[in-house]
């Protein structure tokens, strides 16, 4: 499957088991550090190219170390760099991620993350792939406005289209999101996003409040699992029970595992479990690209757990 990725480029610097969650004035420790592939498009990406799909990149970073940083790695990953764009002018953006294996939290520079234009994919990009993913829509403050644009040239050309999100750091939650759904063919939310994008904090009530009727909404719950809506029904399938090491980019890497099966022909819910078999295991390493699973290792992990399978309730979409 040829896959396009729309989206922000920039490095994570992990600081992992803190202490104490740092407060102003104050000093605390942390058990680990590493300087990796960051974004949320980016480690999605990764995950694609870990599962056997061909991943194209879009997007830009500054022409300094992080930049190259950020190329040399997606290109030894496998993911063709060719469209993304080095700007003299910019700064690639950081992500500082202070993490545990309860949660975290994160500081952002954005600098080229919010620089790419709707604008600058041409239709002969689009044209190549069969299916588009977008990440972090309230980051990417200039491709933005052209987006819903963007998504339906790629259904014109005959892909279909997805999107993350991502949290809005401004927490607005802006309209335009809503319209721009209507040319999105499955929705990626976290929880904290599904409540801040509908202003309801009952996930069913959420999902019935943003379903359009043409848009699959798959809700990534963290330990509750993940929860969809398509034509005004809803399926839940539970999370997989782990210790992890590190959560950073588990959701990007469910998106990988879900859109994987969904575009491999796979029903919802299979696509669901193998999005949440995906995730779960990416949070065996440390940094959002450490423990991405291959497809025999997703397999072999859901195999290992078959009375998972079983307690998935609702029905197959």
């Amino acid at each position: 499957m040829k896959i396009l990725i729309i989206g922000e480029l920039n490095v994570d610097l992990v600081l992992q088991n803190p202490l104490s969650f740092p407060a102003p004035g104050h000093e605390t420790l942390v058990e680990d550090v590493s300087l990796t592939l960051g974004s949320a498009s980016a480690i999605c990406a990764a995950a694609l190219t870990k599962l056997g799909d061909q991943v194209a990149f879009v997007g830009k970073v500054g022409c300094d170390a992080w930049g190259e940083l950020c190329l040399t790695t997606i290109r030894a990953i496998g993911i063709d760099a060719s469209g993304v764009i080095c700007d003299e002018a910019l700064k690639t953006g950081i992500t500082v991620s202070i993490t545990s294996a309860k949660d975290r939290a994160l500081v952002t520079y954005l600098g080229s993350i919010a620089s790419l234009e709707a604008g600058e994919i041409s239709d002969n990009t689009l044209a190549a792939h069969r299916h588009l993913h977008v990440s972090s829509f309230f980051l990417q403050r200039r491709l933005r406005p052209g987006l819903k644009s963007l998504l339906a040239r790629a259904h014109q050309h005959g892909l279909t289209t997805s999107l993350d999100p991502g949290f809005d750091p401004e927490e607005r939650w802006g309209p335009d999101l809503i319209d721009v759904l209507y040319e999105v063919d499955i929705f990626l939310p976290n929880e904290t996003e599904l409540a801040g994008i509908s202003g309801m904090t009952d996930r069913s009530a959420a999902l019935h409040s943003l379903d359009n009727g043409r848009t699959m909404i798959i809700a990534k719950l963290g330990a509750d699992g993940c929860m969809a809506i398509r034509r005004g029904q809803i399926l839940s399938v539970p999370a997989f029970r782990v210790e992890p090491v590190d959560t950073t980019g588990a959701g990007d890497t469910f998106n990988a595992g879900f859109l994987h099966a969904w575009l491999d022909g796979q029903a919802l819910v299979d696509a669901m479990t193998f999005g949440a078999a995906s995730g779960a295991l990416s949070t065996l390493g440390l940094g959002g690209t450490a423990n991405q699973p291959t497809v025999d290792e997703v397999q072999a992990f859901i195999a290992r757990q078959a009375k998972y399978r079983d307690s998935a309730m609702g029905v197959s979409l």
